[in-house]
């Protein structure tokens, strides 16, 4: 509200200064008689009529000032809602897994080692003389862990999937060093490394902040570790690459800046919670809860999001239900180890239905993510798994996978991750291997994950 003297009108005489009191002034004070009350002159009635017209105008603004208090709530609220819009939405927190009524898993898994080959399949029975009839395919499963067995890998491990029921197809590990490591290989935590870099392109894509097509500018080696040197330089002189080929190759600076720069880091953690991580993604299974750190600093996301954080881990079975959502449209499934259970009376006491844990991204992204991981074996890190030394195809199915590599110390050794489905367009397989060699490195995940594939395609049905 203005103050008063900027309602009262300028003076028309502004040189004009008075030089004593009015004769009505000079009566009172003198106490001389007057018989009636004259009419208000001179500087008396101009005052006077400053007077009513501020009253006036209190008089008008009185309802205003009333109605404005009134609705001072309301509008406030519509102002915040206003601004709301017009700032980027917050993260929301994706739903708990609810776990089936019924699971077998855990029996299941104690007794795979000594299921006997029933048909194309597996079967065991329980203490309770209940059968337990298995998922897996016996053929994937011996020309995997063969593989490992013949190349005698220290420790190696992988877990496939059907995408859009979760039925486990194939579950086995190995080990030269320790067998005893192999029971509980599926549900342990590994440090994740670039497998890790899918989930930072998940929360840049699924929320609009950049395409398949995103170019990035970083500095330094494309496999550099150190995130000092990859701020791109404002003199020019950037290596650019775009996040497609960038994922292929797995270049570490453009997925720092991907985290750091482009997504942010809100937006990465609640990818990272989308994909299950922190939380109990698993009920009714052994898997432990895999876990992802709150990064402290720029340098700490970007190490992060470049899947170098090797407090960033994650079980094989999560990682191939993981890879298996992103092949069934975003919709993560529930995996199962029995397509049965019989009691002793040959009735089913469980059958394997598909259950949905929740959708991890939205069709949209996981389409744009398997077109960005198609890259891995046409011209990245997996090419020479796949192919030939002529450049020809080993497989002739579209492929999309990531790999992931890193030093670890429980157990010691270089951490190999292959983590794949196929074919691109109707996929039948999703898949995750881990093989950790020592001092002398024996076979790559990809070759094991190729040798998975192979199997699959080949003894395949349309």
């Amino acid at each position: 509200m203005q103050d008063l003297k900027n309602l009262t009108p300028k003076k028309r005489f502004p040189g004009f200064k008075s030089t004593g009191s009015s004769t009505v002034n000079r009566r009172i004070a003198t106490g001389e008689h007057f018989s009636h009350l004259r009419p208000p002159r001179g500087k008396r009635l101009k005052k006077l009529k400053h007077l009513l017209l501020f009253l006036a105008i209190v008089l008008a603004l009185t309802p205003v000032c009333m109605l404005v208090f009134n609705q001072a709530p309301r509008a406030a609220k519509s102002l915040a809602t206003w601004l709301k819009m017009g700032a980027p939405a917050s993260p929301t927190i994706a739903e708990a897994a609810k776990p089936p009524a019924v699971s077998s898993f855990g029996v299941a898994s104690q007794l795979l080692d000594s299921a006997t080959v029933e048909g194309e399949g597996l079967i065991a029975r329980t203490p309770a003389g209940d059968t337990l009839h298995y998922t897996i395919r016996n053929d994937l499963q011996q020309r995997i862990h063969g593989f490992m067995a013949a190349n005698k890998v220290p420790y190696g491990v992988v877990v496939a999937i059907e995408p859009a029921t979760g039925r486990i197809l194939a579950m086995t590990s190995y080990s030269s060093v320790d067998p005893n490591w192999s029971q509980n290989s599926f549900f342990d935590l590994y440090p994740m490394a670039s497998l890790f870099k899918i989930v930072t392109a998940s929360a840049a894509l699924e929320n609009g902040k950049m395409t398949p097509e995103t170019v990035v500018e970083f500095r330094g080696n494309s496999y550099s570790e150190n995130p000092r040197y990859w701020e791109a330089s404002p003199r020019g002189r950037n290596n650019r690459m775009d996040v497609t080929h960038a994922l292929g190759k797995s270049i570490n600076p453009v997925y720092g800046r991907v985290a750091a720069d482009i997504a942010g880091k809100a937006f990465v953690l609640e990818s990272a919670h989308k994909f299950g991580f922190n939380q109990a993604l698993l009920p009714g299974t052994p898997a432990k809860v895999s876990h992802a750190t709150d990064p402290q600093s720029v340098h700490d996301l970007m190490l992060m999001g470049a899947g170098l954080d090797h407090e960033v881990k994650i079980s094989p079975l999560h990682a191939a239900v993981m890879m298996a959502a992103i092949a069934n449209g975003g919709k993560m499934m529930f995996p199962g180890l029995t397509e049965k259970v019989l009691d002793s009376g040959g009735t089913a006491k469980e059958t394997h239905k598909p259950l949905a844990i929740r959708q991890l991204v939205s069709p949209e992204t996981a389409s744009s993510l398997t077109r960005m991981l198609t890259s891995t074996v046409t011209h990245g890190t997996s090419h020479k798994a796949f192919h030939d030394r002529r450049g020809r195809p080993l497989i002739e199915v579209d492929i999309a996978a990531k790999t992931g590599s890193i030093n670890g110390t429980d157990p010691r050794g270089h951490y190999s991750w292959f983590a794949a489905f196929a074919p691109v367009r109707n996929p039948k397989i999703a898949l995750a291997a881990l093989v950790i060699n020592q001092d002398k490195w024996k076979i790559k995940s990809s070759q094991v994950g190729e040798q998975a594939l192979q199997e699959f395609f080949d003894k395949d049905t349309p």
